[in-house]
C-alpha cells in the first residue's frame, strides 16, 4: 500500500508517544485492531472516505467504534486524527505505524512463494534460517503460485531468491537457446 507523507508523519508522532509512555507493544496492538477494523469492512472505508457525510458524523462513529476497546493514548489519536478531518486516511497511518515499529522493533517482512501449501513446521524452518541468514526477526506471508511446479522464492523488501522449479526450467531453456543460436 502507499502511505502518504502525511500518514508516515502522524504513524512516526504516534511511535514517539508510545515510547515516552513506555507503551509501545500495547500502542502496536492497538494499531494493528484499527487496522484489522478498517480493512475488514468495505463500508467503514467509503464512510470513512465519503465527501458527502460530514466530518462530526465519522469522528463520532470512530469514538463509538474505538472507545475502550484501544488504550486511552491510541483512542486519542484516533479521534485526533478525526477532528483534524484526516479520518480517510486512517488506513495509510496503520500501515506506515506498522512499518515503522517493525524498522523499530528489528522485524522484516519476507513473503514466500511456493507451489503448495506449507505446514507449520516447514514455515517455522523458513524463519529460522531466514533470521539465520538477516540476523533480524522474521515475520513470513506466504502464498501460493501452482505454476511454480516446486521450490520457493523469497522476497524480502527489493531482493528475490528464487529456488523455484520453473526459474530453473526458464534458465535451462535460455542456455539451450543461447548455446542453439551460436
Amino acid at each position: 500500500m502507499l502511505v502518504s507523507k502525511a500518514a508516515r508523519r502522524y504513524a512516526t508522532a504516534l511511535l514517539g508517544l508510545a515510547k515516552e509512555q513506555d507503551a509501545v507493544e500495547r500502542t502496536f496492538e492497538d494499531v494493528q485492531f484499527i487496522k484489522n477494523t478498517v480493512e475488514g469492512s468495505r463500508d467503514l472505508q467509503l464512510f470513512l472516505k465519503s465527501p458527502v457525510i460530514k466530518p462530526d458524523k465519522k469522528v463520532n462513529a470512530l469514538e463509538a467504534l474505538f472507545e475502550g476497546k484501544v488504550s486511552e493514548l491510541v483512542y486519542r489519536f484516533v479521534t485526533l486524527i478525526a477532528r483534524k478531518n484526516r479520518q480517510n486516511i486512517i488506513g495509510e497511518i496503520t500501515h506506515a505505524f506498522t512499518d515503522i515499529y517493525n524498522e523499530y522493533a528489528g522485524i522484516i517482512e519476507a513473503e514466500v512463494f511456493v507451489a503448495n501449501e506449507m505446514d507449520d513446521k516447514q514455515k517455522d524452518q523458513v524463519i529460522k534460517r531466514l533470521e539465520d541468514v538477516t540476523g533480524k526477526k522474521v515475520n513470513i506471508k506466504v502464498k501460493v503460485q501452482e505454476d511454480l511446479k516446486g521450490g520457493m522464492a523469497i522476497k524480502i523488501a527489493d531482493t528475490v531468491i528464487d529456488g523455484t522449479i520453473k526459474h530453473k526450467l526458464e534458465q535451462l531453456e535460455d542456455v539451450f537457446l543461447n548455446t542453439a543460436t551460436e
